[in-house]
Protein backbone atom coordinates (compact mmCIF):
# COMPACT_ATOMS: atom_id res chain seq x y z
CA UNK A 1 0.00 0.00 0.00
CA UNK A 2 1.30 3.62 -0.99
CA UNK A 3 2.14 5.56 2.18
CA UNK A 4 1.28 9.43 2.58
CA UNK A 5 2.51 11.62 5.07
CA UNK A 6 0.43 14.64 5.75
CA UNK A 7 1.98 18.03 6.63
CA UNK A 8 0.71 20.62 9.31
CA UNK A 9 -2.87 18.00 9.30
CA UNK A 10 -4.94 20.18 11.91
CA UNK A 11 -8.18 19.57 11.05
CA UNK A 12 -8.28 17.84 7.67
CA UNK A 13 -9.35 14.37 8.88
CA UNK A 14 -11.67 15.20 5.40
CA UNK A 15 -8.28 14.37 3.28
CA UNK A 16 -7.17 12.25 5.49
CA UNK A 17 -10.24 9.69 4.97
CA UNK A 18 -10.01 10.50 1.48
CA UNK A 19 -6.83 9.00 1.08
CA UNK A 20 -7.23 6.14 2.96
CA UNK A 21 -10.71 5.01 1.20
CA UNK A 22 -8.20 5.28 -1.92
CA UNK A 23 -5.97 2.22 -0.65
CA UNK A 24 -3.03 4.56 0.95
CA UNK A 25 -1.82 4.08 4.59
CA UNK A 26 -1.42 7.64 6.12
CA UNK A 27 0.76 9.23 8.50
CA UNK A 28 -0.32 12.38 10.04
CA UNK A 29 2.10 15.42 10.94
CA UNK A 30 1.34 18.63 13.65
CA UNK A 31 3.26 20.49 16.36
CA UNK A 32 -0.36 19.60 18.65
CA UNK A 33 -1.15 16.83 20.20
CA UNK A 34 -4.79 18.01 20.18
CA UNK A 35 -4.67 18.27 16.02
CA UNK A 36 -7.86 15.73 15.14
CA UNK A 37 -5.85 14.28 12.69
CA UNK A 38 -3.48 12.45 14.69
CA UNK A 39 -6.14 10.61 16.05
CA UNK A 40 -7.94 9.46 12.60
CA UNK A 41 -4.35 8.81 10.70
CA UNK A 42 -3.39 5.45 11.09
CA UNK A 43 0.09 6.61 11.82
CA UNK A 44 1.19 9.79 13.72
CA UNK A 45 3.69 11.79 14.67
CA UNK A 46 4.56 15.20 16.27
CA UNK A 47 6.81 17.63 14.51
CA UNK A 48 8.61 21.00 14.97
CA UNK A 49 7.17 23.47 14.10
CA UNK A 50 7.33 25.10 10.26
CA UNK A 51 9.87 27.86 10.95
CA UNK A 52 12.23 25.28 13.38
CA UNK A 53 15.57 24.28 11.52
CA UNK A 54 15.73 20.98 12.10
CA UNK A 55 11.86 20.80 10.43
CA UNK A 56 12.52 19.42 7.34
CA UNK A 57 15.08 17.10 9.34
CA UNK A 58 12.06 15.73 11.40
CA UNK A 59 9.96 15.08 7.93
CA UNK A 60 12.94 13.49 6.70
CA UNK A 61 13.17 10.57 9.32
CA UNK A 62 9.56 9.91 8.95
CA UNK A 63 9.66 9.75 5.40
CA UNK A 64 12.60 6.85 6.09
CA UNK A 65 10.56 5.05 9.20
CA UNK A 66 7.83 4.85 7.43
CA UNK A 67 8.80 4.37 3.88
CA UNK A 68 6.73 6.94 2.23
CA UNK A 69 5.80 7.77 -0.93
CA UNK A 70 3.85 10.96 -0.77
CA UNK A 71 4.45 13.88 0.93
CA UNK A 72 0.79 16.02 1.18
CA UNK A 73 0.67 19.34 2.88
CA UNK A 74 -2.77 20.49 4.19
CA UNK A 75 -2.10 24.30 4.75
CA UNK A 76 -0.49 27.28 3.83
CA UNK A 77 2.23 27.01 6.57
CA UNK A 78 5.05 25.31 5.52
CA UNK A 79 4.75 25.36 1.32
CA UNK A 80 7.88 27.22 0.98
CA UNK A 81 9.55 25.09 3.65
CA UNK A 82 8.71 22.19 1.44
CA UNK A 83 9.48 23.52 -1.97
CA UNK A 84 12.98 24.08 -0.79
CA UNK A 85 13.59 21.27 0.91
CA UNK A 86 11.78 18.30 -1.02
CA UNK A 87 15.15 17.10 -2.12
CA UNK A 88 15.92 16.09 1.37
CA UNK A 89 12.75 14.74 1.42
CA UNK A 90 13.23 12.07 -1.54
CA UNK A 91 12.58 9.58 -2.50
CA UNK A 92 9.02 10.58 -1.22
CA UNK A 93 7.43 13.40 -3.83
CA UNK A 94 6.15 16.29 -2.51
CA UNK A 95 2.66 17.01 -3.94
CA UNK A 96 3.99 20.75 -4.99
CA UNK A 97 4.97 23.04 -7.90
CA UNK A 98 8.41 24.62 -8.35
CA UNK A 99 10.07 26.62 -5.58
CA UNK A 100 9.46 29.72 -7.89
CA UNK A 101 5.47 28.90 -8.39
CA UNK A 102 5.11 28.59 -4.57
CA UNK A 103 6.95 32.23 -4.24
CA UNK A 104 4.55 33.51 -6.84
CA UNK A 105 1.36 32.38 -5.11
CA UNK A 106 2.37 33.15 -1.87
CA UNK A 107 2.47 37.17 -3.00
CA UNK A 108 -0.38 38.01 -4.13
CA UNK A 109 0.51 41.25 -5.73
CA UNK A 110 3.62 39.29 -8.30
CA UNK A 111 0.78 37.43 -8.83
CA UNK A 112 -1.32 39.78 -10.05
CA UNK A 113 1.65 41.05 -11.89
CA UNK A 114 1.95 37.85 -13.75
CA UNK A 115 -1.16 37.21 -14.37
CA UNK A 116 -1.77 40.62 -16.02
CA UNK A 117 1.35 40.36 -18.12
CA UNK A 118 -0.08 36.67 -19.63
CA UNK A 119 -3.55 38.44 -20.39
CA UNK A 120 -5.50 36.41 -17.28
CA UNK A 121 -7.78 38.96 -16.01
CA UNK A 122 -7.15 40.35 -12.33
CA UNK A 123 -8.77 43.05 -10.60
CA UNK A 124 -6.82 46.45 -10.70
CA UNK A 125 -3.96 46.03 -8.11
CA UNK A 126 -1.65 48.88 -7.04
CA UNK A 127 0.69 48.98 -4.17
CA UNK A 128 -0.02 51.13 -1.02
CA UNK A 129 2.51 54.04 -2.14
CA UNK A 130 1.44 54.49 -5.81
CA UNK A 131 -2.90 54.15 -6.13
CA UNK A 132 -3.93 56.37 -8.39
CA UNK A 133 -5.43 59.93 -7.45
CA UNK A 134 -9.29 58.63 -9.24
CA UNK A 135 -10.32 55.25 -7.73
CA UNK A 136 -13.58 53.60 -8.41
CA UNK A 137 -14.61 52.65 -4.99
CA UNK A 138 -15.20 50.49 -3.09
CA UNK A 139 -11.56 49.35 -2.95
CA UNK A 140 -9.57 46.32 -0.66
CA UNK A 141 -6.51 47.02 1.85
CA UNK A 142 -5.38 43.11 1.65
CA UNK A 143 -2.18 41.50 2.58
CA UNK A 144 0.02 40.70 -0.05
CA UNK A 145 1.05 37.29 1.87
CA UNK A 146 -1.47 35.88 3.91
CA UNK A 147 -4.41 33.14 4.34
CA UNK A 148 -8.04 32.32 5.94
CA UNK A 149 -9.21 36.32 4.93
CA UNK A 150 -6.90 37.99 7.33
CA UNK A 151 -5.59 41.15 7.28
CA UNK A 152 -8.61 42.10 4.76
CA UNK A 153 -9.96 45.33 5.11
CA UNK A 154 -13.03 47.24 2.90
CA UNK A 155 -12.71 50.78 1.95
CA UNK A 156 -15.51 53.14 0.57
CA UNK A 157 -13.79 56.09 0.01
CA UNK A 158 -10.15 58.30 0.59
CA UNK A 159 -10.72 58.63 4.27
CA UNK A 160 -10.96 55.26 4.56
CA UNK A 161 -8.32 53.87 2.27
CA UNK A 162 -5.74 56.01 3.62
CA UNK A 163 -6.94 55.11 7.33
CA UNK A 164 -6.60 50.96 6.59
CA UNK A 165 -3.41 51.87 4.89
CA UNK A 166 -2.06 53.15 7.88
CA UNK A 167 -4.09 50.77 10.21
CA UNK A 168 -3.29 47.28 9.07
CA UNK A 169 0.18 45.99 10.50
CA UNK A 170 1.56 43.45 7.24
CA UNK A 171 2.98 44.67 3.85
CA UNK A 172 -0.08 45.21 1.84
CA UNK A 173 -1.81 46.05 -1.31
CA UNK A 174 -4.73 47.96 -3.01
CA UNK A 175 -7.17 45.91 -4.89
CA UNK A 176 -10.42 46.82 -6.68
CA UNK A 177 -13.12 44.78 -4.85
CA UNK A 178 -14.94 42.59 -7.47
CA UNK A 179 -18.38 43.36 -8.22
CA UNK A 180 -19.53 40.19 -9.54
CA UNK A 181 -20.29 36.48 -8.09
CA UNK A 182 -17.29 34.41 -6.79
CA UNK A 183 -16.56 30.77 -7.75
CA UNK A 184 -13.60 28.43 -6.81
CA UNK A 185 -12.28 25.81 -8.99
CA UNK A 186 -10.44 23.19 -7.98
CA UNK A 187 -7.84 22.05 -10.35
CA UNK A 188 -5.32 18.92 -10.25
CA UNK A 189 -1.88 18.79 -12.25
CA UNK A 190 0.52 16.28 -13.27
CA UNK A 191 4.27 16.80 -12.66
CA UNK A 192 4.76 18.18 -16.29
CA UNK A 193 1.80 20.85 -15.34
CA UNK A 194 -0.94 19.23 -17.24
CA UNK A 195 -4.31 20.09 -16.01
CA UNK A 196 -6.25 16.36 -15.17
CA UNK A 197 -9.27 18.17 -14.29
CA UNK A 198 -10.89 21.60 -13.10
CA UNK A 199 -13.82 21.33 -11.02
CA UNK A 200 -15.72 24.55 -10.86
CA UNK A 201 -18.43 25.39 -7.57
CA UNK A 202 -20.15 28.02 -6.23
CA UNK A 203 -19.60 29.92 -2.88
CA UNK A 204 -22.94 29.80 -1.41
CA UNK A 205 -21.72 30.58 2.03
CA UNK A 206 -17.66 31.31 3.09
CA UNK A 207 -16.64 32.07 6.60
CA UNK A 208 -12.86 33.11 7.49
CA UNK A 209 -12.62 32.72 3.41
CA UNK A 210 -13.16 29.19 3.46
CA UNK A 211 -16.28 27.49 1.87
CA UNK A 212 -19.15 26.11 4.02
CA UNK A 213 -21.82 25.73 1.20
CA UNK A 214 -21.28 25.41 -2.30
CA UNK A 215 -22.60 23.56 -5.22
CA UNK A 216 -20.18 21.80 -8.29
CA UNK A 217 -21.21 23.49 -11.68
CA UNK A 218 -20.59 22.17 -14.95
CA UNK A 219 -19.68 25.90 -16.55
CA UNK A 220 -17.34 25.31 -19.90
CA UNK A 221 -16.12 28.74 -19.07
CA UNK A 222 -14.93 28.29 -15.66
CA UNK A 223 -13.56 25.03 -16.39
CA UNK A 224 -11.59 26.37 -19.29
CA UNK A 225 -10.36 29.22 -17.03
CA UNK A 226 -9.16 26.88 -14.29
CA UNK A 227 -7.65 25.19 -17.15
CA UNK A 228 -5.48 28.13 -18.47
CA UNK A 229 -4.61 29.50 -15.27
CA UNK A 230 -2.92 26.11 -14.24
CA UNK A 231 -1.52 25.53 -16.61
CA UNK A 232 0.18 29.03 -17.27
CA UNK A 233 1.17 28.90 -13.92
CA UNK A 234 2.68 25.24 -14.10
CA UNK A 235 1.13 24.18 -11.14
CA UNK A 236 1.56 20.49 -9.71
CA UNK A 237 -1.12 18.63 -7.98
CA UNK A 238 -3.64 20.31 -6.32
CA UNK A 239 -4.90 24.16 -6.05
CA UNK A 240 -7.78 26.11 -5.66
CA UNK A 241 -8.45 29.25 -8.37
CA UNK A 242 -10.58 31.58 -7.02
CA UNK A 243 -12.33 33.96 -9.30
CA UNK A 244 -14.99 35.94 -9.68
CA UNK A 245 -17.64 36.79 -13.05
CA UNK A 246 -18.05 40.09 -13.38
CA UNK A 247 -21.60 42.47 -14.21
CA UNK A 248 -20.00 42.72 -17.50
CA UNK A 249 -19.15 38.50 -18.10
CA UNK A 250 -15.66 38.81 -17.90
CA UNK A 251 -13.74 36.59 -15.22
CA UNK A 252 -11.30 37.64 -13.12
CA UNK A 253 -8.41 35.57 -11.02
CA UNK A 254 -8.14 37.09 -6.87
CA UNK A 255 -5.95 34.15 -5.34
CA UNK A 256 -4.70 30.72 -6.08
CA UNK A 257 -3.37 28.14 -3.24
CA UNK A 258 -0.98 25.16 -4.36
CA UNK A 259 -3.01 23.10 -1.91
CA UNK A 260 -6.36 20.67 -1.36
CA UNK A 261 -8.70 23.53 -0.93
CA UNK A 262 -11.25 23.77 2.30
CA UNK A 263 -13.50 22.32 0.60
CA UNK A 264 -11.82 19.37 -0.54
CA UNK A 265 -15.11 17.17 0.36
CA UNK A 266 -17.21 18.68 -1.95
CA UNK A 267 -15.17 17.80 -5.85
CA UNK A 268 -14.19 14.59 -4.07
CA UNK A 269 -17.91 13.41 -3.72
CA UNK A 270 -18.14 14.70 -6.78
CA UNK A 271 -15.95 12.53 -8.17
CA UNK A 272 -12.92 13.82 -8.27
CA UNK A 273 -10.58 11.57 -7.88
CA UNK A 274 -7.55 13.67 -6.82
CA UNK A 275 -6.20 10.91 -4.11
CA UNK A 276 -6.12 8.05 -6.56
CA UNK A 277 -4.63 11.19 -9.08
CA UNK A 278 -2.21 11.60 -6.37
CA UNK A 279 -0.73 8.13 -5.34
CA UNK A 280 -0.65 7.41 -9.35
CA UNK A 281 1.74 10.32 -9.75
CA UNK A 282 3.48 9.43 -7.16
CA UNK A 283 3.57 5.35 -7.84
CA UNK A 284 5.47 7.35 -11.56
CA UNK A 285 2.43 6.57 -13.63
CA UNK A 286 1.65 9.41 -16.42
CA UNK A 287 -2.61 9.76 -15.78
CA UNK A 288 -4.33 11.34 -18.82
CA UNK A 289 -6.54 14.71 -18.70
CA UNK A 290 -10.18 14.09 -17.51
CA UNK A 291 -11.66 17.73 -18.10
CA UNK A 292 -15.45 17.88 -17.41
CA UNK A 293 -15.70 14.47 -15.98
CA UNK A 294 -17.21 15.43 -12.46
CA UNK A 295 -20.48 15.18 -11.15
CA UNK A 296 -22.05 18.74 -11.26
CA UNK A 297 -25.09 19.91 -9.14
CA UNK A 298 -23.53 17.89 -5.86
CA UNK A 299 -24.06 20.22 -2.66
CA UNK A 300 -22.21 20.51 0.28
CA UNK A 301 -23.29 21.87 3.71
CA UNK A 302 -20.53 21.87 6.14
CA UNK A 303 -20.85 21.08 10.28
CA UNK A 304 -18.81 20.04 13.12
CA UNK A 305 -17.85 17.22 14.45
CA UNK A 306 -15.04 15.94 17.14
CA UNK A 307 -12.52 13.47 18.28
CA UNK A 308 -13.47 12.78 21.80
CA UNK A 309 -9.66 11.85 23.76
CA UNK A 310 -8.61 11.40 27.32
CA UNK A 311 -5.08 10.56 28.59
CA UNK A 312 -3.40 6.91 28.46
CA UNK A 313 -0.25 5.75 29.03
CA UNK A 314 2.87 7.71 28.58
CA UNK A 315 1.27 11.07 28.06
CA UNK A 316 -0.92 10.24 25.40
CA UNK A 317 -4.21 10.71 24.15
CA UNK A 318 -6.61 7.53 23.36
CA UNK A 319 -10.12 7.49 22.26
CA UNK A 320 -12.52 8.13 24.89
CA UNK A 321 -15.09 5.56 25.22
CA UNK A 322 -18.08 7.14 27.72
CA UNK A 323 -19.95 4.17 30.37
CA UNK A 324 -23.44 3.63 29.39
CA UNK A 325 -26.09 4.82 31.75
CA UNK A 326 -26.89 1.87 32.99
CA UNK A 327 -23.11 1.24 33.80
CA UNK A 328 -23.29 3.95 36.31
CA UNK A 329 -26.15 2.80 38.23
CA UNK A 330 -23.95 -0.46 39.00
Amino acid sequence: MPVVLFTCAGQRVDVIEAFAAAGATTVATDVSRYAPTLHRAEQSALVPRFGDPTYIGALAELVRRHNVDLVVPLTDLDLRVLAAGRAELEPALVLLPGREVVELTADKYRAHVFFDERGIASPATWLPENPPAEIDFPVLVKAREGFGSNHIYRAYDRRQLDFFLAYTSVPSMVQRACRGTEFSIDVFCDLEGRCLNAIPRTMIHSKGGESIKGMTIRDAELIEFGRAVAETLGLAGPATVQCFREPDGRLEITDVNPRFGGAFALPTAAGSSYPELALALAAGERPEPRLGEFTEGVVMTRFFSQVVLTEGPDDTLVPFEPRAASDERM
